[in-house]
């Protein structure tokens, strides 16, 4: 059974934190082939928002303030891949930011390729492609 958890870093226990940085490396760093600091002292701000199933975290995201008005979404991964889970952990976190009230804005940087994908979920384009790490990304926002 599919299962939601919304943790601040010191509520992680070590298996979960570990589980959580290696499904980060698996995908960010070995697939996409990609060589940056995955620990970039943002997670200890962070809370980490994530589907596990059968024991296993299957869906992935950290969320943090940017500033006062708005909080930025990172690290988005989905282990299966279009199955829904990443689209349904967006949407449920949307839904808390919106009973939480306490933004405006979420904000994103996305790789390129995702664009679409951040669009469906209202997101739009409010920058030029940039590199990041190597990666043409675009900075995207949506209102609450």
């Amino acid at each position: 059974m599919l299962k939601l958890y919304i943790k601040r870093f010191d509520q992680l226990n070590v298996n979960e934190l570990y589980e959580i940085l290696k499904l980060r490396q698996d995908i960010f760093i070995l697939e996409q082939q990609c060589l940056y600091p995955d620990i970039d002292f943002i997670d200890e701000k962070s809370l980490h928002i994530y589907y596990q199933e059968k024991g296993k975290i299957i869906a992935y995201l950290r969320m943090f303030e940017k500033d006062t008005n708005t909080c930025q979404l990172g690290r988005i991964i989905s282990l299966n891949r279009r199955q829904g889970f990443g689209t349904s952990l967006i949407n449920e976190t949307l839904q808390l930011l919106k009973q939480e009230k306490k933004y405006a804005k979420v904000y994103v940087e996305a790789q390129k390729y995702a664009i679409e994908f951040y669009e469906k979920l209202g997101f739009y384009v409010i920058s030029d492609v940039f590199l990041e790490d190597g990666i043409e990304h675009v900075k995207m926002e949506r209102f609450l």
